[in-house]
């Protein structure tokens, strides 16, 4: 009885720990504590994510954290890289920021493609959509982007960071050969 009492206690303690450590990781004032990402709160700062019409505003952890504990749990141990990066100076200047930014860019979407775009769809989904308050071109884009199964990423890269240029040598997955 003392046992799975002491086993209860330790569990839930654990579980408080880990989702304090989650809660306190998720916060946008933790995601740009980091040098390197004060540029690209500069830019978030000039996007529809940061200031809209009807005052919802997207922070870091909703686009790149997913909800789900598992993926979650995946998402912040890949970040621990990205942690590990800024503390050794991969990234640590806006220039070498920028070296980096088109591989960086291409894993988050690659990663978007990979999870049909979830994190953005815990806010924007087809079902959701009113698709004739939508311009001409935006109704008929989604409503074609949601009969062929696109992911929202394919269509809208650069909607909350500059979309960077690809390098000179990169050829796009569907022209290799």
């Amino acid at each position: 009885m003392v046992i799975g009492l002491v086993v209860f206690v330790a569990g839930f303690a654990s579980y408080g720990g880990v989702n304090t450590f989650f809660v306190s990781t998720n916060e946008m004032e933790f995601c740009t504590s980091c040098h390197s990402m004060k540029n690209n709160f500069e830019e978030y700062k000039e996007t529809v994510h940061y200031k809209s019409a009807s005052g919802v505003r997207a922070t870091c952890s909703d686009c790149h954290v997913p909800k789900e504990f598992l993926p979650k749990i995946k998402a912040k141990i890949i970040a621990a890289k990205d942690v590990y990066h800024e503390i050794i100076g991969t990234v640590d200047t806006k220039e070498k920021f920028e070296a980096h930014r088109w591989d960086m860019a291409m894993r988050v979407w690659e990663k978007m493609e990979a999870t049909d775009s979830r994190e953005c769809r815990s806010c924007h989904d087809f079902e959701q959509m009113d698709l004739s308050a939508q311009s001409r071109m935006a109704r008929r884009k989604h409503g074609r982007a949601e009969m062929e199964g696109k992911t929202c990423i394919e269509c809208h890269r650069g909607i909350a960071h500059f979309e960077p240029f690809p390098p000179d040598d990169w050829v796009p997955p569907e022209e290799e050969g």
